[in-house]
C-alpha cells in the first residue's frame, strides 16, 4: 500500500501533538512548529513570479529533515498484528499475516485495511487504493497444491493476486523465487551497459581504467542489487555470468577467445558467483557489527553470538521451533549446512554463519555506529572498534581474492595474480592498452597466439623469422625490432608478473610508445610494409633524373 501525497499532507498541530506525545522536549516541538509554519509558495511563468500564497500544510521536499519529520507523523499508523507483520517504508506499506487457510488471511486482511483507514483519516492523509499489491505465500511444503486465486476486496475494488510484488527494489514471488528478482536486475543492467558502452568503442574511447570504474560503481550494483539477501539459482547465475563477460571484454578490449579465468584478472572483475558471495559477506558483517538496540535485524541474532551488547528482541520468534523434531528443528548459526540440505539456519542464523571465518581470534565482535548507543563502560574505545571493522573488511576482500584463485584458476601459461584494483597500465590509451591486455592473455596478433580459427598457423616472427612471436620475443629480444627496444625499452628485462613493468608508469609511457612505433600486436592489416614494392613495368622511355640540388651553408665563427 502507498500514502497517498505523503509529504504534502502533514499537518503542523498534528505532528506538533504526535511530537509532545512522544515525549520529544518542547523546545524541539516549537522548532519543528516554526520550521513548517508562515511558509508561502510562489509561482514563476515565463520568468515573471506571481503572487505568494501561503501553505498550510505539507513539509518541504528536499529538506533533509523532511522524511524524519514524515516518518515521525505516520509512526502511529503502525499496528501490532497477532500471527502478522506490518512493516513500512517512508509512505510505502506493508501487512503480512497468516492463518490456516488463504480465505482466513483475506478476512483479516480486509479487517486491517479498515483498521488503518480509519487511522490514516485521523492524520488527514489517505492510501492510494489504486496502487496496492496482493500475493499469496506459499510455504515448501504448499507449492506442490493448487495455486490460491482468491481476490481482496478493497472500497469497492477487486485486486487480484499477482505473480511478483516489488518492495523497495526487490522482486518477491509466492515461493520467494530469486530468478525473477534478479532477470529484472539483469534487463536494467543490460538496458544501462547499451548506454555507457559508447563511451568506449573497441579500441578507442575511455581508457580501460575509467571502463573499470563505471563496471564496478554503475553496472555492477544495478545487476547484483538484492544479492545481499537473495542467491540465484545456477541457471540464473550463468546468465549474469554471460553478461558479466561481456562487460568484462569491453573493458579490457580482449577477443571473446580469450580464456574466461584470464579474462577477470585482466579486468580486475571477478565472477559474478564471487561477488554475490563477498557483497553477502560484507552485508552480514554489516549486520552483526551494529547496535542490536538500534538494528533490529541485530537485535534478532542467537543469544549466543558474541556481540558486544546482550541486547535481543523479545519477539524473534525463536520459541515457535522448541519442541520440534529432530529433522525440523533449525541449525544451529555454528553448525555448518549439511550435504544435502535436510535442515536449514534461521534467516538470521544463516547471517550470522556466514561471518565464522571472521570471529576467529576475537572475543567479541566489534560495534560500528557506537555514538547511537548510551556509552557502557564496557565498550572499548570507538577507534579500537572501527579499526577493528576495518581489519574485518580486508578479511573479506583476501576471501574474495583467495577463493578467486582456487574456484577460478588461469591456464599455466598464464601467471599474473587476480587483484580488485585497476592495474597501472590501464591508465593508457583504450588501443595501447588493449594491445597489453591482449598480449598478456596470450590471444593477441602476435603470431604464437593462434585462435582457435587458425590453430595450425605459423608461430614464427614475420619480422625477423627466428622465433615464435611471443610476447617476450616482440618486446625484449627480436632483432628486428632491437633499434627500438634500445632506445625505449632500455632497463625493461622482464614482463613477468613480478616485473617492474607493471609497477613503473615510466615504463609503461616507453612500452606504450614502443607498441605504437612498431606495431606491436597491430591487426596484420595495419602493419608497417615489410618488405620492398615491386619493381616498376618496363617502358621504352628513359627514366626522368631529377636535376641536382645543391645547397649552400655558411658557417659563422663563434
Amino acid at each position: 500500500m502507498d500514502i497517498k501525497a505523503g509529504f504534502d499532507n502533514v499537518d503542523n498541530k498534528t505532528l506538533a501533538r504526535i511530537l509532545r506525545e512522544g515525549g520529544i522536549p518542547p523546545y524541539l516541538v516549537s522548532w519543528v512548529s516554526s520550521f513548517l509554519g508562515e511558509r508561502s509558495c510562489t509561482l514563476v511563468f515565463q520568468g515573471a513570479p506571481g503572487t505568494p500564497a501561503p501553505v498550510n500544510v505539507g513539509a518541504p521536499q528536499g529538506s533533509p529533515i523532511s522524511p524524519l519529520l514524515f516518518l515521525l507523523y505516520v509512526a502511529p499508523l503502525h499496528l501490532w498484528i497477532p500471527r502478522g507483520l506490518m512493516i513500512s517504508y517512508v509512505d510505502d506499506f506493508a501487512l503480512t499475516v497468516a492463518s490456516l487457510s488463504y480465505r482466513g488471511n483475506i478476512r483479516r486482511l480486509q479487517d486491517l485495511f479498515d483498521r488503518l483507514e480509519r487511522k490514516v483519516a485521523r492524520l488527514g492523509v489517505s492510501i492510494s487504493v489504486a496502487k496496492t499489491e496482493l500475493i499469496h505465500w506459499r510455504t515448501p511444503s504448499q507449492r506442490r497444491s493448487p495455486k490460491c486465486t482468491s481476490p481482496i476486496q478493497i472500497k469497492g475494488e477487486l485486486f487480484h493476486r499477482g505473480n511478483a510484488v516489488r518492495w523497495l527494489g526487490y522482486w518477491f514471488t509466492p515461493a520467494l523465487d530469486p530468478a525473477a528478482h534478479f532477470s529484472r536486475r539483469l534487463a536494467l543492467a543490460q538496458g544501462a551497459f547499451a548506454l555507457i558502452r559508447r563511451l568506449s568503442p573497441p579500441g578507442a574511447g575511455l581508457p580501460p581504467y575509467l571502463c573499470h570504474r563505471l563496471a564496478t560503481s554503475l553496472i555492477a550494483p544495478i545487476l547484483l542489487y538484492g544479492a545481499d539477501l537473495f542467491t540465484p539459482g545456477v541457471g540464473t547465475t550463468n546468465r549474469l555470468d554471460t553478461f558479466w563477460r561481456n562487460v568484462q571484454r569491453w573493458t579490457t578490449n580482449c577477443f571473446s577467445a580469450t580464456p574466461t579465468g584470464i579474462l577477470s584478472v585482466e579486468s580486475c572483475l571477478p565472477p559474478v558467483s564471487l561477488l554475490i558471495s563477498h557483497r553477502q559477506r560484507l552485508a552480514a558483517l554489516r549486520v552483526v557489527c551494529s547496535p542490536p538496540s538500534v538494528n533490529p535485524a541485530t537485535a534478532r541474532l542467537h543469544p549466543s553470538f558474541p556481540s558486544l551488547l546482550a541486547h535481543r528482541a523479545p519477539d524473534s520468534s525463536r520459541a515457535i521451533t522448541r519442541g520440534l523434531s529432530s529433522v525440523y528443528l533449525p541449525l544451529h548459526w555454528k553448525s555448518p549446512r549439511p550435504v544435502p540440505p535436510i535442515r536449514n539456519h534461521l534467516p538470521i542464523d544463516a547471517v550470522a554463519h556466514r561471518t565464522i571465518p571472521f570471529t576467529l581470534g576475537l572475543s567479541k565482535m566489534p560495534m560500528i555506529n557506537s555514538h547511537r548507543v548510551c556509552p557502557t563502560p564496557i565498550l572499548p574505545p570507538p577507534s579500537l572498534m572501527d579499526s577493528t571493522y576495518s581489519a574485518l573488511k580486508k578479511r573479506a576482500r583476501e576471501t574474495l581474492l583467495a577463493e578467486w584463485s582456487s574456484l577460478f584458476p588461469t591456464p599455466g601459461y598464464y601467471l599474473h595474480p587476480p587483484a580488485l584494483h585497476p592495474r597501472p597500465f590501464m591508465g593508457l590509451g583504450k588501443f595501447v592498452a588493449g594491445r597489453i591486455h591482449q598480449m598478456r592473455a596470450g590471444k593477441s596478433y602476435l603470431a604464437a597466439h593462434p585462435t582457435w580459427r587458425s590453430p595450425d598457423a605459423d608461430t614464427s616472427c614475420p619480422r625477423c623469422g627466428l622465433e615464435p612471436e611471443t610476447f617476450e620475443h616482440a618486446i625484449l629480444s627480436c632483432p628486428s625490432r632491437q633499434h627500438s627496444i634500445s632506445r625505449l625499452l632500455y632497463g625493461v628485462t622482464d614482463v613477468g608478473p613480478e616485473a617492474p613493468l607493471w609497477s613503473s608508469l615510466p615504463l609503461l609511457k616507453r612500452l606504450a610508445t614502443f607498441i605504437s612505433v612498431t606495431s606491436t600486436g597491430f591487426p596484420p592489416t595495419m602493419f608497417p610494409p615489410t618488405t620492398p614494392p615491386s619493381s616498376p613495368p618496363f617502358s621504352l622511355s628513359p627514366p626522368k633524373v631529377p636535376p641536382p640540388v645543391f645547397r649552400i651553408f655558411s658557417l659563422a665563427e663563434g
